[in-house]
C-alpha cells in the first residue's frame, strides 16, 4: 500500500477517562520508521450536523452557549450518535428536537473528521429539504438553543464576517453551497 511509509499502529494503551460522550486514551504508537510515540485520543461515537433549508430559501441555523469557548455560537442543528444508530435517524431526531422541524428529504453531503490530531468523532453532514414543522419533541435536558432563520446569504457573509466560528457549521454550510443547496 502507498501510505505504508506514514502508518502508526497501537502497541497498547489505557483508557484514562471515561464519559457519557467521549473516553480519553493514552496509547503507546509504534511510528512506521520503528519508533515509538505517546497519543492522546478521544473516542466519539461520532455525530450528525444538519443544513436545513426551508422551501424559500432560508437556511435554519440554531445559537447555543458552549461552555468550552465561553461564548454563544451560532451553529448548524447537530447531535450525537446514540449507540449503534444509524446516522440518518439520529439526523431526524436532532432536526426535530434542535429546530421543530422535520425534513421530507435529507441529503448526504459528505463526512469529515471534527480533529482528527486528537479525535475519531465522524460527522455526518446532510442538508435538510421539504421542511415542515414537526413534533414538539424535547430536546435534551441540559441544551437551551434559540432557533435563527437567514437568508443563505446571510449565513455565508456569517462566515466571512466570523460570526461563525464553529469548524462542523462552516463545513456544511460549504457543502451545501457548493453543491448548490444555499
Amino acid at each position: 500500500m502507498a501510505d505504508e511509509h506514514l502508518r502508526e499502529t497501537r502497541i497498547d494503551g489505557e483508557t484514562v477517562f471515561e464519559g457519557r460522550i467521549l473516553r480519553l486514551e493514552v496509547d503507546r504508537v509504534r511510528l512506521a520508521d520503528g519508533g515509538e510515540t505517546r497519543r492522546e485520543v478521544v473516542r466519539h461515537r461520532g455525530a450528525v450536523l444538519l443544513v436545513p433549508v426551508t422551501d424559500d430559501g432560508r437556511v435554519v441555523l440554531v445559537r447555543q452557549h458552549r461552555y468550552p469557548t465561553g461564548a454563544v455560537l451560532l451553529e448548524v442543528a447537530a447531535g450525537t450518535l446514540e449507540q449503534g444508530e444509524d446516522p440518518v435517524a439520529c439526523a431526524h431526531r436532532e432536526l426535530e428536537e434542535e429546530t421543530g422541524y422535520r425534513a421530507a428529504e435529507l441529503i448526504p453531503l459528505g463526512e469529515f473528521f471534527s480533529a482528527p490530531g486528537y479525535c475519531d468523532e465522524r460527522m455526518y453532514c446532510y442538508a435538510a429539504r421539504g421542511l415542515r414543522p414537526g413534533r414538539d419533541l424535547p430536546g435534551d435536558s441540559d441544551e437551551r438553543l434559540e432557533v435563527v432563520e437567514m437568508s443563505a446569504s446571510e449565513a455565508l457573509g456569517a462566515i466571512d464576517s466570523g460570526d461563525i466560528r464553529d469548524c462542523k457549521t462552516l463545513a456544511g454550510l460549504l457543502l451545501a453551497h457548493r453543491r448548490g443547496y444555499l
